[in-house]
């Protein structure tokens, strides 16, 4: 598939994207003086090649209860067990994220809850999965950068 050529305009209609999934294109059209079918028109070629993959909603954890953040390595027992493993950790809901990974640990998650005592409960639920023969985990004081947009940044200006 060829690569798409994204001008300055899919770059700022990006940036108003990222930062409000919400945004009218109308809105957008207004800021960047153009018409809301050209956005309409730029934001479809964009999704057609894959670059815009839906839209995602972001959620206030911390409102909802569940602002306790761990960060839990998994060891395997065999690495022939990654997706059995796999399978089993996308049963437990706080587990908001699963990387397979190399180096140190074989799965990396990210779990969410309510406190201390509830991680504790998802930790032990993560190491009764058959495969697992220890976890380590890493309790995160504060999430310090959460940013869409710088790589997305660097990446136009490399092009």
């Amino acid at each position: 598939m060829a690569k798409i050529r994204l001008d300055e305009i899919d770059h700022q209609i990006l940036d108003m994207l990222i930062d409000n999934t919400r945004v009218p294109f109308t809105d957008i059209a207004k800021k960047l003086l153009i018409s809301a079918g050209t956005v309409h028109v730029r934001v479809k070629k964009m999704e057609e090649a894959g670059i815009i993959k839906g839209s995602s909603l972001t959620l206030d954890y911390q409102k909802l209860g569940y602002s306790f953040i761990a960060y839990v390595g998994v060891f395997l027992q065999n690495t022939s067990q990654t997706q059995f493993v796999l399978e089993r950790i996308q049963q437990i809901p706080f587990v908001t994220v699963a990387h397979i990974t190399t180096g140190k640990f074989n799965i990396f998650c990210k779990i969410r809850a309510r406190n201390t005592k509830h991680a504790k409960e998802v930790i032990f639920m993560l190491d009764d999965i058959d495969g697992i023969y220890r976890t380590e985990t890493m309790i995160s004081l504060e999430e310090s950068i959460n940013d869409k947009k710088r790589l997305m940044h660097h990446i136009f200006n490399e092009i």
